[in-house]
Formats: C-alpha cells, structure tokens, sequence
C-alpha cells in the first residue's frame, strides 16, 4: 500500500499530510484538501516549468510535463534555457522509480534498522536541497534573496504559529515566489533575443 502511495504521490509533503489526517482518524473529505493545499506549489512550478519549451510546443503537451513535476526536477528543469518535451518524461522516470523504490524497501526493512541510523536519514531530504539550491543561489543574487527570504519568513511564521502547520509553508511558498516574480521577473528567452536586437 505504501509503494501504491508513493506512486500516485511523489510528494513527501503530501505523503505526509495525508497519514497525518488517516491516522489520526480523518476522513476522506479532510483529506483531499489537505493533500491540495501542501501541494499547491506545483501549480505554481507548473507554470513556470510550462514556459520553458520553444514556442511551437501546444498547450496540451505543454501540460502534460506538469505530471512528474518534483522539487527536484523543477530545480532541473530551470536550469536549462529550453526544455525538451521528449527529455523531460525520461528525466521524470527515474525520480519517481526511485521514490517509490524507496518507499517500499523503507516499508520493509525500516523498523529492523537502528533509530540512530533512522533519525540520520530524516536529514537527507533537507540535505539534497540544500545541494540543489546552494548553486543557484552562489550564480544569482535574485535566487540568494529567494532562499534568505524564504528562509526568514518560514522561520518568523514557525515562532509565530503551530511550527508542524501546513499553512507555513503555504504562506511561505505563495509569498516567496510571487512577490520575487512581480519585484524581479526574469525575462523569456525570446524577450531577451527582443531587447538586443
């Protein structure tokens, strides 16, 4: 059941959101907008992602690259100038394989492990996002201001309200990328070839 979740998941914010509510005797309808709102961010990557392929790619295959959008693979698919259509589902494969791998082997031999060696791994996941934003942020001082900003209002709002709230990282996520989005848009590509010519 747990490989099944993780499958149709692959978001350990939402994973986590909806075994909160199962077991703490939640029903269904509490769930379904729960999983929502903590994973209302990917809409947001979703548009941005959707911007990245030349302008002769449809509306239709534009959101079908919305379906394996991760964290992780947002942070790679805006690091290129164009995004291929083709290329991305493959790069989609291997994140999810490998998320759901992960979750059943976890399933299996997670309660045999010791709990310091457990309590060790619940860092990996802040780890590997750290390694992914610490680039982008040395390259731009934009994407600096993104993470110092996302940084000080989740932590404000962590002394300010219940710190395992859902709603921090709501407020945070929306705030975050829509005030840099409005003070600091990043020009398309083809605003750029625009500009010089």
């Amino acid at each position: 059941m747990a490989g099944l979740i993780s499958f149709t998941n692959v978001s350990s914010s939402g994973q986590l959101a909806g075994v909160a509510v199962i077991t703490g005797g939640g029903s269904w309808l509490r769930l379904a907008p729960g999983v929502f709102l903590v994973n209302l961010r990917y809409v947001l990557m979703s548009i941005s992602l959707g911007q990245r392929p030349g302008p002769g790619v449809g509306a239709v295959r534009r959101t079908l690259l919305a379906l394996g959008i991760t964290d992780e693979i947002y942070a790679l698919g805006m690091s290129r100038a164009r995004l291929a259509v083709v290329s991305h589902p493959s790069g989609c494969a291997l994140p999810i394989l490998g998320w759901t791998s992960g979750t059943v082997l976890g399933g299996l031999v997670g309660n045999a492990l010791p709990e310091r060696l457990t309590a060790a791994f619940g860092l990996l996941m802040y780890v590997m996002f750290v390694a992914i934003v610490t680039p982008a942020a040395a390259r731009a001082r934009p994407v600096l201001g993104v993470v110092a900003g996302g940084t000080g209002l989740s932590t404000l709002l962590a002394v300010r309200t219940d710190p395992a709230s859902g709603w921090r990282i709501i407020v945070t996520a929306l705030v975050i990328s829509a005030v840099p989005a409005t003070v600091v848009p990043v020009p398309a590509p083809d605003d750029e070839q625009g500009a010089g010519t």
